[in-house]
């Protein structure tokens, strides 16, 4: 196939990256690649540590996507054997390793939910026990001997916890090593990885030149925030959207977004173009376009990413026919309530802070001020069945709203 010019190409690849070791390194690549019409290797990594991926996952993947796009041979790599050691990133404590069962089968729903973003035809899976179980002892002895503690210890969260006294159990010092060994089993021109991996991304690099190869050249991308605009997107601070949500919820938590982050989102999660990005800075400042419609775009972008069109014009739909056409705001808050049979509505309100007590709350379901997902509620005896899973907004008055989300 024909490369695009290789100095377009970096410009592309550019845009939504945190940092490029180094620019010059990978122009030189790319220029090599087009002269022997031969792709580059692209390497990125995730330890199947939890069985589901969020949109903030999405941002490196996107990255993998755009590599594809531009003819390059993209590697998925699941850390399979790095999962048993467990990524000491960001922490300060060790983390359990996971067992064998709980590793593959959380590979499994990875390599299903990846391909909602990466071409399969184009992607090639790789686990990194295939080579990782074959080194020897003396192998894992070798490995070590490249890499000094003093560079160890230069890595953040190894320093932080040395200083605090904290303890670093010696097979933590082994998960850079083991990913960047990776590099070397698959000979990688580039990793990506988030802002968080940088030093073991370079670690990659440093044993690449010790094994005698070419040094890959390294992209991070940034660790993108939750719906809350504060926190990095994670599930334990229920900020996230999930890969396999439902359109609706996809959609809907989307419109959660501030129109500040909505931004990020777009340069992040799509596939605009750095001049468009621009372009539609300039109409949201100058009021040519409205922030509400730029969202709702956004949403339904995201929504037949994951998903299909379809699927983003009935989430639409749905959106408009709860939120628009029965007056409620975007921006609702979410709050979780057990699985319950015959729960009276009057104490769900009050539960809930829609209404002061059960007593008030009936007055405004004998009002007809309450409505269940746009449909008013007029017997104010009525039991609800709340099923695991299930969500539904309540409104009672003008003025107050509830998303419910039912839990186990």
């Amino acid at each position: 196939m024909a490369f695009m010019d290789p100095k377009e190409q970096l410009n592309e690849l550019k845009k939504g990256t945190v940092d490029i070791v180094s620019e010059g390194e990978l122009l030189a690549k790319l220029k090599k690649s087009a002269e022997k019409n031969q792709p580059l290797r692209i390497k990125a990594g995730f330890d199947p540590s939890r069985p589901d991926l969020h949109i903030g996952h999405t941002v490196l993947l996107n990255k993998m996507r755009q590599f594809q796009q531009l003819g390059h041979h993209v590697m998925f790599l699941i850390g399979d054997f790095t999962a048993m050691i467990g990524d000491p990133t960001g922490r300060n404590e060790a983390r359990p390793p996971l067992s064998e069962e709980q590793i593959q089968e959380n590979a499994k729903t990875y390599a299903r939910q990846v391909y909602k973003v990466l071409d399969e035809k184009k992607t090639e899976v790789v686990y990194n026990s295939t080579w990782m179980k074959k080194v020897t002892s003396a192998d894992f002895i070798r490995l070590a001997s490249q890499y000094t503690v003093a560079r160890m210890i230069e890595r953040d969260d190894f320093t932080k916890r040395f200083q605090a006294h904290q303890s670093i159990a010696m097979h933590e010092f082994l998960y850079p090593l083991v990913q960047g060994y990776d590099s070397v089993a698959m000979k990688a021109d580039v990793e990506l990885g988030g802002t968080d991996q940088r030093f073991n991304l370079l670690v990659g690099r440093d044993l690449q030149k010790s094994y005698g190869q070419e040094q890959q050249c390294i992209i991070t991308v940034p660790i993108l925030e939750g719906l809350d605009g504060v926190q990095k997107m994670s599930k334990s601070l229920d900020n996230y959207i999930a890969v396999e949500d439902s359109p609706k919820d996809m959609f809907g938590k989307t419109m959660r977004v501030s129109d500040e982050l909505m931004l990020r989102y777009y340069e992040l999660l799509t596939d605009i173009s750095v001049a468009d990005l621009e372009k539609l800075k300039g109409d949201l400042k100058s009021g040519k376009a409205h922030p509400r419609e730029v969202k709702v775009n956004l949403a339904k972008t995201l929504v037949a990413r994951f998903h299909d069109q379809a699927a983003a014009d009935n989430a639409l739909a749905e959106f408009e026919r709860i939120f628009v056409q029965k007056g409620l705001p975007d921006e609702v808050p979410v709050k979780e309530v057990s699985a319950a049979e015959n729960i009276w509505i009057c104490k769900l309100m009050a539960e809930l802070g829609l209404a002061a007590s059960s007593s008030e709350a009936r007055r405004l379901v004998e009002q007809k001020a309450v409505e269940r997902d746009g449909e008013k509620i007029t017997d104010p005896q009525l039991k609800l069945q709340l099923k695991v899973g299930e969500e539904f907004i309540l409104k009672a008055g003008k003025k107050k709203f509830v998303k419910v989300k039912v839990t186990a």
